[in-house]
């Protein structure tokens, strides 16, 4: 089997907000550079989504590990999840705080028997396999929170239209997986759960895998990365899945993108906003979704 990878840093309605468009795309297109090679030397799905995923959360451009927005009281929350196909395992944590990578919390939880941790659960697992304290917060987040706070978090979420990262990989063996990682809307209510945690927002099986970026609500109220797989499940092709997925999804107003790959080897992406950043590897080159 060719492997396959795409990735993605978000989406939003304005391509040069919070940052030069051709940067981000040469951020995106790095990190494929450096994941692929895996694929072809014969790693595992799983292998290549976590290394993504780290790679991602590094880049403090995207709303995930280091550069996670800040929720109304201050205080940065990420969540994260991680599926394997071929076991159809989910795992992942919930609004946890002060680690590097939060996927490698979701890539431990693969083998535990409890495959869902929040908060203080999920700290007592960094303390457990001895993960250093980390802070991912950064200045420009710290300043957007202080000029928010000035009216009292009157906006539904930070203006960050790189925002939540996701990968998703075929391996040689035809295995697939779906990670996702956020920092979440941004000046939430304390304790708000986004999708990037659960089947709605990351989901994969033997047919296909899903990452989902955008508001975390709409793609909840959707059950997006479930829908699709499902459709792929009962017949249709990628494409077309993701075709109808979004048109209903227009139709209702929702915001949001994803990324899939099935287990033949097809990619494909959507979203109902003005743009999704996302780069992929076909099997003979790197592309991407920036026009």
């Amino acid at each position: 089997m060719m492997p396959k990878l795409i990735i993605h840093g978000g989406a939003g309605d304005d391509p040069n907000d919070k940052g030069d468009i051709e940067s981000t795309r040469a951020s995106l297109h790095q990190i494929v550079n450096r994941v692929y090679p895996l694929l072809q030397s014969g790693a595992s799905a799983i292998e290549a989504v976590v290394y993504a995923c780290q790679l991602l959360e590094d880049e403090p451009r995207f709303n995930a590990g280091t550069g996670s927005v800040l929720q109304s009281d201050g205080q940065i929350r990420m969540s994260a999840s991680l599926m394997n196909g071929q076991s159809q395992t989910f795992s992942g944590v919930i609004n946890v705080s002060r680690v590097q990578h939060p996927i490698d919390l979701a890539k431990f939880l693969q083998q535990s028997p409890d495959r869902v941790l929040s908060d203080f659960g999920a700290m007592e697992l960094t303390r457990e396999l001895n993960i250093p304290i980390y802070n991912p917060l950064t200045d420009q987040r710290l300043e957007e929170w202080l000029e928010e706070r000035k009216t009292n978090f009157t906006r539904k979420m930070a203006t960050v239209t790189r925002g939540t990262i996701g990968a998703v990989a075929l391996d040689q063996a035809g295995g697939l997986c779906a990670g996702t990682s956020t920092g979440g809307r941004g000046f939430e209510r304390i304790g708000r759960v986004s999708d990037s945690a659960t089947p709605a927002g990351n989901y994969a099986t033997e047919w296909a895998a899903i990452s989902c970026t955008g508001v975390g609500e709409d793609i909840l109220d959707e059950g997006l990365a479930v829908r699709i797989v499902t459709r792929v499940t009962d017949g249709m092709t990628l494409q077309d899945a993701f075709r109808k997925s979004f048109a209903e999804a227009r139709a209702r107003k929702r915001d949001f993108g994803g990324i899939g790959i099935d287990r033949s080897g097809a990619i494909a992406w959507d979203k109902t906003c003005a743009v999704i950043f996302a780069a992929y590897h076909d099997g003979a080159e790197v592309r991407d979704t920036l026009g």
